[in-house]
């Protein structure tokens, strides 16, 4: 049965936390006043974190609990929250209560104001400043300026999202922090509100410094499907074109030389230079036209189209 809201919470080897998580959720969402689920998805812990949530959803009709078989990540574990969530909006969070639950009913009440997407911002954030908080400030700015969509703190887990805004989302690699960006291409209007953040009181964190470079390389796959996803001749092409005009004005001149100067070209490296951009501007447009015939399957196999519908007015379907 449908719910109201949904919360969608991943939690690796946070047993300390759990229970008085539990019930700051509980707290803060039973005087809400509508209906709500709360799902836990247990990444692959080894302490006794399942057997804690066990214990919780019997006591508690609105939490229910996924058990993946093995770590699989934070991202796989909010997309296989999202597919059983039946809420008209979806709250995601963190499980080790740096994130506040009192914040919910506020996001929620934001996304009433006509967003789609609400993000939370931890402006006061009580993390190490050099290993947590400088990455953090560098990396929301440069998926800021690649994505174009401005947000002060990608990194922030509490989010509140229309249902069928993030429910059709095909998430990989760590690209849950990406959503706001991805979901863009739908046309959402995204808005962000400062939330309260709490430094971690039980737990070890599961975040490092070496999460930023797969972030980067995930940034690079959101750039590119943000822009190029279904016309990819166009970068590849561009770059195809570019070196091989090059590569033929370098061997035009070597022809030139030989020609008309009677110059050697022979044991010139400018000779090989030419011959690599061509025959690399070459292969850059085959890689475009196969990346366009690829594009085209992935589209018309699944029958998914290139655009998303808001709404309609005046079709027989919406006078019935």
């Amino acid at each position: 049965m449908a719910v109201d809201l949904s919360v969608v919470i991943p939690i690796k080897n946070e047993s300390p936390n759990l229970a008085e998580l539990h019930r700051e959720l509980s707290d803060s969402l039973g005087p809400w006043g509508g209906t709500y689920e709360l799902i836990f998805i247990d990444d692959g812990s080894t302490d006794d974190s399942f057997e804690i949530l066990s214990r919780l959803a019997s006591a508690d009709p609105h939490l229910r609990v996924i058990r993946f078989r093995r770590n699989f990540g934070q991202t796989p574990a909010f997309s296989a929250g999202f597919a059983v969530a039946t809420g008209r909006v979806i709250v995601t969070s963190d499980g080790d209560r740096q994130n506040d639950p009192r914040d919910i009913p506020m996001l929620v009440k934001k996304l009433d104001e006509g967003f789609d997407i609400v993000c939370g911002w931890r402006k006061d954030r009580k993390d190490t400043f050099l290993t947590r908080r400088v990455p953090s400030m560098i990396a929301n700015k440069l998926i800021s300026r690649a994505t174009g969509v401005d947000l002060h703190d990608y990194g922030c887990s509490l989010k509140a999202f229309r249902a069928e805004v993030v429910k059709p989302l095909r998430l990989y690699g760590e690209m849950h922090r990406f959503i706001p960006a991805i979901a863009s291409e739908m046309g959402v209007v995204v808005s962000e509100v400062v939330v309260n953040h709490r430094a971690r009181v039980a737990g070890t964190s599961k975040y490092g410094l070496s999460r930023t470079i797969r972030v980067i390389l995930d940034l690079l796959t959101v750039k590119f499907l943000l822009k190029y996803a279904t016309r990819p001749l166009q970068i590849f092409g561009l770059v195809g074109l570019s070196m091989g005009t090059l590569g033929a004005l370098v061997l035009g001149y070597l022809a030139y030389v030989r020609l008309f100067a009677a110059q050697s070209i022979g044991d010139r490296p400018l000779l090989l230079f030419g011959i690599l951009l061509a025959l690399t501007g070459v292969q850059f447009l085959t890689f475009g036209l196969l990346a366009e015939m690829q594009a085209r399957t992935y589209y018309e196999s699944q029958d998914k189209a290139t655009y998303v519908v808001r709404e309609t007015v005046g079709f027989p379907a919406d006078r019935s």
